[in-house]
């Protein structure tokens, strides 16, 4: 006779980069796995600087290795302290830090039917697009589990905007400030 073993709990599989869509990714997945009683397993994939191929090439580089897994350790502690305020997520689950495309790592790992895959959907500019493989489009594409792509924050590109004026050594637009701020009414009116 076998002995009987409870179904393994559903998973919310999130991949988590670093950076401001990442933290807007992980914080929906949180809300995601709380809501359905799921796991929340935040995922950091990354890989070598100039990629497997390099690492083949040249084995010198292989003795760069733990570091550049201790960095990417480095990057999750930071996300998940970010969106949480401590390394904990309150949540049943694991992190983890995996080597491999992040695409094809996400997708790897979220391999069950009623796992939940979140990614932050990036950029949605056409260099950006051109440049940069999409990690939620090779999500969207391969994956056996639903997926959820959050869109980025507004906040985001505000943001990115600001960096680019600075970047460029450009001027605030002050005016602009200006003329916003005096559409919102005094508090107590």
């Amino acid at each position: 006779m076998s002995e009987y073993r409870p179904p393994s709990a559903a998973r919310v599989v999130v991949g988590v980069s670093g950076t401001l869509g990442g933290s807007t990714a992980l914080a929906r997945a949180a809300v995601e796995a709380g809501r359905r009683g799921a796991e929340l397993w935040p995922v950091l994939a990354w890989e070598p600087p100039e990629g497997d191929l390099v690492g083949r090439r040249f084995p010198a580089t292989t003795a760069l290795v733990p570091e550049w897994e201790r960095l990417a350790r480095e990057r999750l502690v930071a996300a998940l302290r970010e969106v949480f305020g401590g390394v904990g997520t309150g949540l049943p689950g694991q992190a983890l830090v995996v080597r491999g495309a992040p695409g094809p790592a996400l997708v790897r790992l979220a391999d069950r039917e009623d796992d939940i895959l979140v990614v932050g959907a990036g950029q949605r500019g056409r260099l950006h697009r051109a440049l940069w493989p999409s990690v939620s489009r090779y999500c969207l594409a391969h994956a056996l589990c639903p997926v959820l792509a959050v869109p980025p924050s507004p906040l985001e590109a505000e943001l990115a905007a600001v960096h680019r004026r600075n970047a460029l050594r450009l001027r605030l637009d002050t005016g602009r400030l200006e003329r916003e701020f005096a559409t919102v009414p005094p508090e107590g009116s």
